[in-house]
């Protein structure tokens, strides 16, 4: 049996689908598209049930994409499970209303059940039941009500018997069962609808988005670092690293596998970080390190998503986003790229134009971080002091801005208006905030270690057979002469096509001053993606304009690891005066006639007419 949960965005389909099918889920594209859905099962009267998750529409007219594979992926389900949104009810039922014309079986959800109560939104949910000839079940998925009562009514679902209507005609019975079922009383503001319109007002809306940024990063450090020193630290230290230097006697008159499996150490003491070593830092990297800064950021990132604060966040930045090439719902995937770059390039495969989600993509990569990376350059360049992580940071929103200006101005095509629901605030449910962290921190560790491991094993291979220090002496004037850098950093450089975290820990057996960690660091964020994120663009981008955004990764890596040498070398401060100038060109740049058009542009009166 196939059940596909359809309805309008924001309405609760992904909690409810959590609810029916726990958190082993997979997610896929449509065949012949970029429109992801998930999919789960569940049991029911002993029957293991398929559950599909649509895409949020509004319409199952084809006006896009995600409307089109809709309406076909209806044509293959049992059971359409019509998640309603009960605060706003006459919006929904238009969704409702095209469903009941398809003849496919149909059982209403009237989700958020509990937040039209709290709004004096009263609904006769027996008599819509009536009206619409379908099973009306009222529910509460983020805290489980409901979700019993509406698996015992599964079998009951029904096809509805409307006939085919016009737009017109479904608004006119829209409204008429709107006003038969609903009624709206009279409710002060509470103090989350006062925050729901500040947070929307541009002064008052930027003041709360800065003050939400600020205690993100503190929330961050403060749980990532104490996990690390109170609990990781203590445990690899005192526990792990007597079982490891227990194993090196017995691994020492085998070089190979002890520089494998242990690396280097010295004494009676395990340096986690710089021995290279498959059981030391391919564990300690991706657990020890990296985990808890992935924690912390999911978690927060869990919450502000729960909450709705998202989008909000994308209305507020949509005119600084469209200076740069893209519409404010894009700063949603660059917020998900400082936790990891692979879920982020998933994300922008929602924007509309080609144009828009090649400026994304580009810019995602060369310049935002994913948290793996940006633990160990906290841990590595933080230590030396805030300035020195403010070098880097700031270094890489100069090239985000620069690029995404430039990029503006040259590339044809369009960027659509921001079109995006805002949905009220909802204060989180914690057990439904465990199940997506759960999900999330699975997929990091499974991710994570093997490709941590993968790249001990091939470095050790690359320096075992002299590979290493052949490119070396080959590259020797490009990283000497531009970057600053020592040439055996070029290790660095090619594992970092693998893993990002690995290639930076692997400076620090190099013995880089802090003026060259802010350098490399920099660098390796700019000059490629890991390999995981590189075979999504390949896929989203095609070959073509993946050589493209290639070119321009390259190029921008080139010109802001020389310039940021120079600059950091003559003088720490003297980085802010070269990106100011970096910025300026980028601005000069990007004035004058964009070549940004509509994609549908009228060259003469009768197409303009047409």
């Amino acid at each position: 049996m196939r059940v596909f949960l359809v309805g309008n965005p924001n309405v609760g389909k992904s909690v409810l689908f959590s609810c029916l099918t726990g958190t082993r889920v997979v997610s896929a594209n449509y065949p012949g598209s970029s429109v992801e859905f998930t999919r789960g099962f569940m049991q029911h009267n002993g029957q293991r049930v398929e559950v599909i998750s649509v895409p949020g529409i509004y319409t199952l007219e084809p006006l896009g994409e995600t409307e089109k594979v809709a309406a076909e992926m209806l044509s293959h389900g049992d059971l359409v499970i019509n998640v309603v949104d009960a605060t706003n009810l006459e919006r929904n039922l238009y969704l409702t209303l095209q469903l009941l014309e398809r003849g496919i079986p149909v059982i209403v959800a009237l989700n958020l059940w509990d937040e039209a109560q709290h709004k004096g939104i009263v609904i006769k949910h027996e008599e819509l039941e009536r009206l619409l000839g379908v099973p009306v079940v009222p529910t509460a998925a983020v805290l489980s009500r409901g979700i019993k009562h509406l698996l015992g009514r599964l079998p009951d679902a029904k096809p509805g018997d409307l006939p085919p209507a016009g737009e017109d005609e479904r608004w006119a019975l829209v409204g008429r069962i709107t006003a038969r079922v609903q009624t709206v009383t009279h409710k002060h503001h509470t103090w989350l609808e006062m925050l729901e319109d500040a947070s929307i007002r541009p002064f008052t809306g930027l003041l709360m988005a800065a003050a939400v940024i600020f205690i993100t990063f503190k929330v961050l450090r403060f749980i990532g670092e104490g996990l690390i020193i109170y609990v990781l630290d203590p445990l690899f230290n005192n526990y792990y690293a007597p079982l490891i230097l227990k194993l090196h006697p017995v691994l020492e008159p085998s070089p190979f596998w002890h520089n494998l499996l242990i690396g280097h150490i010295e004494g009676q003491k395990v340096d986690f970080i710089t021995s290279m070593g498959v059981l030391t830092t391919g564990l300690y990297v991706p657990i020890g390190m990296v985990l808890p800064y992935i924690l912390a950021f999911y978690l927060v990132l869990g919450f502000l998503e729960d909450l709705g604060f998202l989008p909000r966040l994308a209305v507020l930045l949509d005119s600084v986003m469209h200076s740069v090439g893209m519409h404010g719902y894009a700063i949603i995937p660059m917020i998900l790229g400082l936790g990891c770059n692979v879920p982020a390039a998933l994300g922008i495969r929602t924007l509309e134009s080609k144009r828009q989600k090649f400026i994304a993509m580009t810019l995602m990569v060369v310049a935002i971080p994913c948290f793996s990376q940006t633990a160990v350059v906290i841990a590595l360049v933080g230590k030396h002091g805030g300035i020195y992580l403010a070098y880097v940071f700031a270094t890489l929103l100069v090239i985000w801005i620069s690029l995404g200006l430039i990029l503006n101005r040259y590339l044809h095509g369009s960027t659509p208006s921001l079109l995006i629901e805002i949905p009220h605030y909802r204060i989180p449910n914690w057990r439904q905030l465990g199940k997506k962290l759960s999900m999330r921190l699975k997929g990091y560790t499974l991710e994570a270690v093997p490709s941590v491991i993968a790249g001990i094993i091939l470095i050790n291979f690359l320096f075992t057979y002299g590979i290493v220090d052949l490119l070396a002496s080959v590259f020797e004037p490009l990283i000497e002469g531009c970057f600053g850098l020592p040439k055996e950093s070029l290790a660095a450089l090619i594992i970092g096509f693998l893993r990002k975290d690995v290639a930076l820990s692997l400076l620090q057996p190099l013995g880089l001053d802090i003026l060259q960690l802010v350098v490399a660091s920099v660098l390796l964020t700019v000059y490629f993606p890991c390999i995981a994120t590189f075979s999504i663009l390949l896929r989203e981008l095609g070959g073509r304009d993946m050589l493209k955004a290639t070119m321009i990764m390259f190029a921008t890596a080139f010109v802001s690891g020389t310039a940021i040498n120079y600059a950091i070398h003559n003088s720490p401060n003297t980085i802010w005066l070269v990106l100011g100038l970096m910025l300026g060109v980028a601005f000069l740049i990007s004035r004058g006639q964009n070549r940004a058009a509509p994609e549908h542009e009228a060259k003469t009166f009768s197409d303009f007419r047409a």
